[in-house]
């Protein structure tokens, strides 16, 4: 199963760049850093409906790091939430899909994002909720390691934390850029899972671009009872593309011709593997 996935994570990395390329541009770094989580999630992990995109008893997925919607995107629809030819829209006026997520665009969006750091505090909301509702159901975020020196971030998890939500799984794609550089030299977050455990989480590390080391996660994760649980799931900004890889620089961007032509050169040979 893992190497099936690989594969599908690599499909859907081709599908990520070539939707960015074709918008004129846009977020690329972390639609590729993010990428092999998304995969996990909804193929093998996520108790999700393409065909009742709002089933009650659906499990939820928040994308705090609402910049990374090409990568969702193209994840929801390879998934069957809605037809690929929709993928042509992204960041195009009256768009049903634009850069940044808005859940009354599309189906499969649970959370609208843009403002950084306050994917943690809904998630936790909805947790929550699923307890004072009686549902089986489970909640999970995306958070990248830039929001992670938002305040608010850590406000949530000390209430996650308090409210003992063992409902509620975080991932911090931790792909140690941003915007405007490097995410150690803008605001260090280390020792990152010692904070994380301070504030009363179950704190796993894994590679996040290893499809396996991600499921062996969230199996911990919903076996641990009692607290929260957060994955630091460590990545490649711009994963997959020769130039964009490990530079802050293509938090977001725009891509000439040639680099169009070498972007797809390496997703190919990935492909081919």
């Amino acid at each position: 199963m893992p190497t099936d996935l690989q594969v599908l994570a690599d499909t859907i990395r081709m599908g990520t760049f070539e939707a960015i390329a074709n918008a004129g541009g846009g977020h690329f770094g972390g639609s590729l850093s993010e990428t092999d989580i998304l995969t996990a999630l909804y193929f093998e992990e996520l108790r999700v409906d393409p065909k009742r995109p709002d089933w009650p008893d659906r499990d939820r997925f928040v994308l705090s790091k609402g910049h990374g919607g090409p990568g969702l995107y193209v994840t929801l629809a390879e998934r069957g939430f809605f037809p690929k030819e929709w993928l042509t829209e992204l960041d195009q006026d009256g768009s049903r899909l634009p850069k940044h997520i808005d859940r009354t665009k599309l189906p499969g969006i649970d959370f609208s994002s843009g403002p950084l750091g306050q994917g943690l505090s809904v998630a936790v909301g909805m947790a929550l909720a699923a307890r004072l509702d009686g549902k089986d159901l489970r909640i999970y975020v995306l958070i990248g390691d830039g929001e992670s020196s938002e305040g608010q971030i850590w406000e949530a998890a000390m209430a996650a934390s308090k409210y003992r939500l063992d409902n509620l799984l975080a991932i911090i794609d931790r792909n140690f850029a941003q915007v405007d550089g490097t995410s150690d030299t803008i605001m260090p977050l280390e020792p990152f899972a010692a904070k994380w455990n301070a504030f009363g989480w179950n704190t796993l590390s894994v590679d996040g671009h290893n499809i396996e080391e991600l499921l062996r996660g969230f199996k911990v994760a919903m076996a641990t009872k009692g607290k929260p649980t957060v994955i630091i799931a460590k990545t490649v900004k711009g994963k997959g593309v020769s130039f964009m890889e490990g530079h802050y620089e293509w938090h977001s961007g725009s891509v000439t011709k040639e680099q169009i032509q070498i972007g797809r050169a390496d997703l190919e040979k990935r492909l081919a593997k």
